[in-house]
């Protein structure tokens, strides 16, 4: 509205314009909006809103970490392999969402039986339909999804330099699809592990040693990069192409990390839970920062320079390691938990050297061996939690996601081949199998 000001105010009227202020004064005056009581939603409409906010955003940050972790898997492998890191990524994520559409949300969460939920596409309201519950059904499938993506990426970086893309891919399949969904049922659906009292907030056990038992089974069928173990027990470092790289990846991890384990909150309708959900934010930033404090220090420790490899992975291990259990830790044990992470991160690399188990990236200490030890620590911040349920848990998720994923990669093995040969692998995947090499300008000879 405009007013007019006090020197205009003071003005005589023109001539006639006495009677144009009485005609304007005797017209009715519009209701003005103040005077219509606004609509608010009712409290549980404005919870169900933030909720399905919750999903969403949180969603969309887990999302960003699979750009995380192609960065992080293009900047550890070497130069020639880099397109094939980066066609994988993409190429899971998109599998990944339409196994868990086609079947796999359904046997996670519909109809759950105790071990496995039913076979069928899942779909959401029509358009424009009010949807019951505290949160939307697309909302909840869209923040679902994006973690059985992330598991599928803890196997590409184990296996990369050297398994051919089209039998990798087909085990995305079966991974987002059934395995994935079947083992997450146990716990997430309301399934026999969670009438037992299983603890597992976020995944450290459900997503992330699930991703590391199957990587670990695929890497011991798969063997290891040629030249990287010699016949007299040697070890020869293979060093990645870029930390820059390894580096972005690691920072877009840890910032993805806050949608992973702040959403599983899986509510935001009321005081206890936005404040719950800032917690986690915290604890889980602390547990990160003290994963790589802690490798940074015992790096030092034990070679005399400081491995950025290690320092990186420690950041990853210290967010799987409180992913059990964000919320109820004090920062004095988010601390610890991170920081036992990053220590088990330094000190299992060489045992798999020994075992002559060959992992790129580093994903089966952080993912897999962080994750038992964040599964493990759940009890000392939890009352609900017992370390013989917890054990118990990590037995199950262990036993049947090696098993199955041994067979499936056997099967694949026998009829397709995993490896590529030793040409290709010379040369490079991106030659051999992608076509489009990532740095062509620096590769005048293949097999660099």
């Amino acid at each position: 509205m405009m007013y007019r000001t006090l020197k205009s105010a003071a003005r005589p009227l023109a001539p006639g314009g006495l009677a144009l202020a009485a005609m304007l004064a005797a017209m009715p005056l519009p209701a003005l909006a103040q005077e219509t009581a606004p609509e608010f939603a009712s409290s549980a409409e404005t919870a169900f809103i933030f909720n399905t906010l919750l999903f969403l955003m949180g969603g969309f940050l887990v999302m960003w970490m699979a750009a995380g972790f192609a960065m992080l898997e293009a900047g550890m492998v070497r130069t020639k392999n880099v397109s094939m890191q980066l066609l994988k990524n993409i190429a899971l994520y998109s599998i990944a969402g339409l196994m868990y559409w086609v079947v796999g949300y359904s046997l996670m969460y519909v109809d759950v039986s105790g071990y496995i939920g039913s076979f069928a596409p899942y779909s959401w309201p029509a358009a424009g339909t009010a949807n019951e519950g505290d949160y939307s059904v697309a909302s909840d499938w869209f923040f679902q999804m994006v973690f059985v993506a992330t598991a599928a990426s803890i196997v590409s970086g184990t296996l990369a330099e050297r398994i051919k893309l089209w039998p990798f891919l087909i085990f995305v399949v079966v991974l987002t699809g059934f395995i994935y969904p079947i083992a997450g049922s146990w716990k997430w659906g309301g399934g026999w592990l969670d009438a037992m009292g299983f603890q597992d907030f976020a995944g450290s056990t459900l997503v992330h040693s699930v991703g590391g038992w199957a990587a670990l089974a695929g890497a011991l069928l798969l063997g290891a990069r040629n030249g990287k173990y010699a016949s007299d027990g040697r070890v020869s470092p293979i060093p990645g192409s870029n930390m820059a790289l390894a580096t972005l990846g690691t920072f877009i991890l840890w910032l993805g990390w806050f949608g992973f384990n702040g959403a599983s909150q899986l509510a935001m309708g009321t005081n206890a839970d936005a404040s719950d959900i800032s917690r986690i934010f915290a604890n889980t930033n602390l547990a990160a920062a003290a994963g790589v404090v802690a490798a940074l220090l015992l790096t030092q420790v034990l070679y005399k320079k400081v491995d950025i490899t290690f320092v990186l992975n420690g950041a990853l291990a210290g967010l799987v390691s409180i992913t059990a259990e964000p919320l109820t830790p004090s920062p004095f044990m988010a601390i610890v938990i991170g920081a036992v992470g990053g220590i088990i991160v330094v000190l299992t690399v060489p045992l798999l050297d020994k075992l002559r188990i060959d992992d790129v990236v580093g994903a089966i200490p952080v993912h897999l061996l962080a994750g038992i030890w964040g599964t493990l620590a759940v009890p000392l911040t939890n009352s609900d939690a017992s370390f013989s349920v917890q054990i118990v848990g990590i037995v199950a998720y262990g036993a049947f996601t090696f098993v199955v994923s041994y067979v499936v990669w056997m099967v694949l093995k026998q009829t397709m081949g995993l490896r590529v040969s030793a040409e290709d692998e010379m040369n490079g995947l991106d030659v051999a199998e992608v076509g489009v090499e990532a740095y062509p300008e620096f590769m005048p000879m293949h097999g660099r």
